[in-house]
């Protein structure tokens, strides 16, 4: 198991704090969380970059709080990855340049050249502290289920990648048009062509915003598995906290049905990150003990 990774999507959802059952009752703060974390599991993925602009400051408190070898994935800031944005959660300076009349809900294509130029600069300086301190694993970037696999969606993808030279990139799309039928091998091959990590997902199946599970390893450096649950009920639900859309438990006999595909993409990359992006309250963290178990 030395090159295979596990652990969760966040460690500050709110219900999970609030359930009590993970972080010892002295744990109050911010940084006594991610401490305590970092003893419990090897890697974590940062969540709240998606919803808003990460900053130089805390990544370094994160890089400080946390042991030598331990690994920071990042999820990318969501107008990068084609989903609606309020102007509200730009910098102060970015939402005077857009003017007074700019929209309630923004889109990348809508966004001024210079400002999408100079988001992009913000946000690679905000992973920098993470890099120069070898905690960096992969800048994650999980597009919008209405990214389709056409002329503009490839383009989209070329240009984040682009724009994110030298970071290692790992791609996750949500739209069928990726992966039905013939598909899936021209987008793996996609993939495989930018030098970006393909993302193995375990997640609902017959949505137009699920995909397959393809089991595919596209760089060298990194497999990523990503496993969302499979509550069929609540996958699109529309609420104000994404964990209820992910509320659920994996069975011993699920878990151990993934090991030995998690074993197979190990002997194809140097490193395999494994994460629980099961976040209501303690369900990540108590499966990825389970899935680290099972591995051993």
């Amino acid at each position: 198991m030395d090159n295979i990774l596990v652990g969760s999507a966040s460690w500050t959802d709110k219900t999970l704090i609030d359930c009590g059952r993970f972080y010892p009752k002295e744990c109050k703060s911010a940084e006594a969380r991610l401490r305590y974390y970092a003893t419990q599991f090897p890697i974590v993925e940062v969540d709240s970059s998606y919803y808003g602009m990460p900053t130089p400051s805390n990544a370094q408190l994160w890089a400080e709080r946390t042991p030598a070898d331990f690994v920071f994935n990042v999820k990318a800031f969501r107008l990068f990855t084609g989903h609606q944005t309020s102007p509200i959660v730009l910098h102060k300076d970015i939402q005077q340049a857009l003017g007074p009349d700019m929209p309630k809900a923004l889109y990348y294509k809508d966004v001024p050249a210079e400002i999408r130029s100079e988001l992009w600069r913000r946000f690679s300086e905000a992973l920098e502290p993470l890099r120069q301190a070898g905690k960096l694993g992969a800048v994650h970037f999980q597009f919008a289920p209405w990214l389709l696999r056409n002329r503009e969606g490839h383009a989209h993808v070329q240009e984040c990648v682009a724009r994110m030279e030298g970071f290692l990139l790992a791609v996750e799309f949500r739209n069928q048009s990726w992966f039905d039928g013939a598909h899936a091998g021209s987008t793996v091959a996609f993939e495989r062509e930018l030098g970006v990590v393909h993302t193995i997902v375990d997640g609902p199946q017959g949505f137009a915003n699920s995909v397959p599970d393809v089991w595919e390893v596209t760089h060298p450096e990194l497999a990523l598995v990503r496993l969302h649950g499979r509550n069929y009920e609540t996958w699109n639900h529309k609420g104000p906290a994404s964990s209820s859309r992910f509320n659920y438990w994996y069975s011993g006999e699920e878990l151990a049905a993934l090991k030995p595909e998690i074993l197979k993409v190990s002997r194809k990359a140097r490193k395999v990150h494994v994460l629980f992006n099961t976040n209501y309250e303690d369900q990540g963290q108590v499966n990825a003990r389970l899935m680290r178990q099972l591995l051993r």
